[in-house]
């Protein structure tokens, strides 16, 4: 395991138990126990979390991680979504993009093809697709946040300018219930925007993200007709969203 993917691991499991013990990463995750202290060590001085002695603790920075480390989550995944992903988009096509891992390989993806307009509010994805000959760029506007993500007033007044053929999100929770939800407020609102803006509306996300549920709602499920994920996705979840008239894809 490389260690972007053990720092995920780390974090993940603070948030969901509040603490982590030494000993019992160095099992689960098959390193030696000091290779777990100076990842702690890492993760302590970003004020991730809290080192204490044999472990560390919750440092109730929420469930969000940074995108350095979430990138590095089911990397393999993400980039056969973003490739099935792309399968979708017509040559000639305006398409509407939010930030995420997920979306950045979708970007990726699409790096080569021509005779596209890509809108899209994420620094990061601007940044890997400016100057690629037959692909027209469109950056929207906002306040960065730490997702690389430009979000608010100024950027859902500037996606009202617009109209998408398509319209690509990525979520950090999907349920039949809830829909889509993502961990800022102000984020799922410019979220909202996109799929507001768009005749046709995509969800792109790995399996971690199906079924989970949290804090700010970007759009009832009825606002998605397809759902881009990977295998891993839990089996019932899956059925439940194509019962619910979702079209849904697993690569």
């Amino acid at each position: 395991m490389r260690r972007a993917e053990r720092l995920s691991a780390i974090l993940e499991r603070v948030s969901e138990t509040g603490s982590v013990d030494v000993l019992a990463l160095s099992d689960d995750l098959g390193v030696s126990g000091a290779t777990i202290r100076r990842d702690l060590q890492v993760l302590s001085s970003r004020r991730l979390l809290v080192r204490t002695h044999g472990g560390a603790l919750s440092n109730d920075v929420g469930e969000e991680l940074p995108v350095r480390v979430k990138a590095a989550r089911k990397q393999p995944e993400k980039r056969r979504i973003g490739q099935a992903a792309a399968a979708l988009v017509e040559d000639g096509a305006v398409i509407g993009m939010t930030g995420g891992t997920t979306t950045t390989e979708l970007a990726r993806a699409l790096a080569d093809r021509r005779g596209i307009t890509l809108v899209t509010n994420a620094i990061n994805i601007a940044a890997e697709l400016a100057g690629r000959p037959g692909l027209r760029l469109v950056l929207i506007g906002g306040v960065v946040r730490p997702s690389y993500e430009l979000v608010g007033p100024a950027a859902e007044a500037m996606l009202s300018n617009y109209h998408l053929d398509i319209a690509f999100i990525g979520v950090d929770g999907l349920t039949p219930e809830e829909g889509c939800t993502t961990h800022d407020e102000m984020e799922a609102q410019t979220d909202r925007c996109f799929l507001r803006r768009a005749h046709r509306t995509v969800v792109v996300a790995d399996s971690s993200k199906i079924g989970k549920v949290t804090f700010a709602r970007i759009s009832p499920l009825s606002g998605v007709q397809d759902v881009v994920t990977d295998r891993g996705a839990d089996a019932d979840a899956l059925r439940r969203l194509k019962e619910a008239g979702v079209q849904v894809v697993t690569v």
